[in-house]
């Protein structure tokens, strides 16, 4: 299988770094990056991604709007919500919307490892 494209939306320069070390280290490399709603849904129309990890916070549209948008242009992408809220609501609220799957912040390495190994078997069946 190609290596999967990859789409990291977070707004925190820090948790971009972390995110994105930790997918380079499981050997994929097909890695972008958005830091904003609307950089998220430009970045989704142009790369198609597979995975996209998707923070609720971030500014201009916050990632719960930007589920829909994402999933119009890129019905594909498997979105994996990766937040410190821990709401019910909210996370029935991204389910609903089409996430596939939350990781709540702070994370264990091997958690964000496991889910995205998880999701890239599915893709590659």
């Amino acid at each position: 299988m190609k290596d999967p494209v990859i789409l990291v939306a977070e707004d925190s320069k820090y948790m971009r770094t972390v995110i994105g070390m930790t997918i380079k280290g499981m050997g994929y490399n097909s890695l972008f990056f958005a830091a904003d709603g609307f950089e998220t849904i430009e970045k989704a129309i142009l790369l198609k991604p597979d995975i996209i990890t998707l923070d609720i916070t971030i500014p201009k549209i916050n990632g719960l709007d930007v589920i829909p948008e994402i999933l119009e242009v890129s019905p594909s992408s498997i979105i994996i919500m990766v937040t410190a809220m821990h709401n019910q609501d909210i996370i029935k609220q991204a389910i609903k919307s089409g996430a596939s799957d939350f990781i709540h912040k702070p994370f264990q390495k091997e958690t964000l490892e496991n889910v995205i190994r998880s999701h890239v078997q599915k893709i590659s069946v």
